[in-house]
């Protein structure tokens, strides 16, 4: 101990109040100072690096997921939109289809109704005509066969009575068979004229109802055409507006896609400066720890320096 006391003394003396010793633990902590500045900027720059990267490989890794999610979710829409469109189109040909199918066998039953129609009438007519006319030949060969066999009789009295008398009765006879033949060719002209003003008429019928049945089915046919262009204008109308409204929910995806992504970033830059100040107040803290240690070190020095 006297040796130690002596060597400080003479050390003391030879280099003055500085200390070889002090001098040393001073540049030692400077040093370390110095060393600990610099280690905890470059810590703290290489942890910025690595928040940093780590933050933005997140954040694309986020994006692209969502990127990958709504594309998947915008095929599989279309997908989907172009299937519900195939069977709506062929379900529509074939509604189509089976309409007109149907309005042509009404057509077909309808015609070949009025055909058949038109057939048995002329059958009729014929039939009626001949009819007609068969009676009137009979009554007019059985007029003649009388009007022989009266003249018979006439001439076989003339024969037998007077002959003025039996001409005269045979010239009475005579204008009378043609006043009837006058009276058949009268009832004959004017039945003939009667039934053709009936078939005039019936033809002048079944020409107006011809025009009828035309102008319905042209009236049909026009009410065909306008119902389904409305039924077209109308799917078209919904096509369009399912579309536009699409287009507005993707838009609306895409801006709440984008402040789930602001907000995310926001979250993720509030933890990072959250971090970062927790860091910068244990780093305070620490050299707060490390100074007041300083301290206790220098009062401990002090306190030993002026008990030695």
């Amino acid at each position: 101990y006297l040796a130690m006391k002596f060597f400080y003394l003479w050390a003391k003396m030879t280099f003055g109040q500085v200390l070889p010793s002090k001098a040393r633990c001073f540049y030692d902590e400077k040093i370390l100072q110095k060393t600990f500045g610099d280690w905890k900027e470059q810590w703290t720059v290489c942890r910025e690096k690595k928040l940093s990267l780590r933050a933005d490989n997140h954040y694309r890794h986020l994006l692209l997921n969502l990127i990958f999610k709504a594309w998947r979710a915008y095929v599989c829409q279309q997908r989907g939109k172009r299937n519900k469109y195939y069977v709506a189109e062929c379900h529509a040909k074939k509604q189509t289809l089976l309409r007109t199918w149907r309005h042509w066998l009404v057509y077909v039953g309808v015609q070949r109704t009025k055909h058949g129609m038109q057939s048995v009438a002329l059958v009729f007519r014929e039939r009626s005509c001949l009819r007609i006319s068969w009676a009137v030949w009979r009554r007019q060969q059985y007029q003649k066969c009388s009007a022989h066999k009266m003249n018979i009789l006439a001439l076989q009295h003339w024969a037998q009575s007077l002959e003025f008398r039996a001409w005269l009765q045979w010239r009475e006879l005579y204008l009378y068979t043609q006043s009837e033949k006058q009276k058949d060719t009268r009832a004959v002209t004017h039945h003939q004229h009667w039934e053709l003003r009936r078939c005039v008429g019936a033809w002048l019928g079944y020409l107006n109802l011809h025009r009828v049945k035309k102008r319905q089915n042209e009236l049909a046919q026009e009410f065909h055409r306008s119902r389904t262009l409305r039924r077209c204008f109308s799917d078209w109308q919904l096509s369009w507006e399912c579309r536009r409204r699409m287009h507005a929910h993707r838009r609306d995806l895409e801006k709440q896609a984008a402040r789930i992504a602001l907000w995310r970033a926001f979250a993720h830059w509030k933890h990072y400066v959250g971090l970062c100040v927790e860091e910068a107040q244990q780093c305070e803290l620490a050299e707060k720890h490390y100074k007041y240690h300083l301290l206790m070190l220098q009062k401990h020095w002090n306190l030993w320096k002026s008990r030695l």
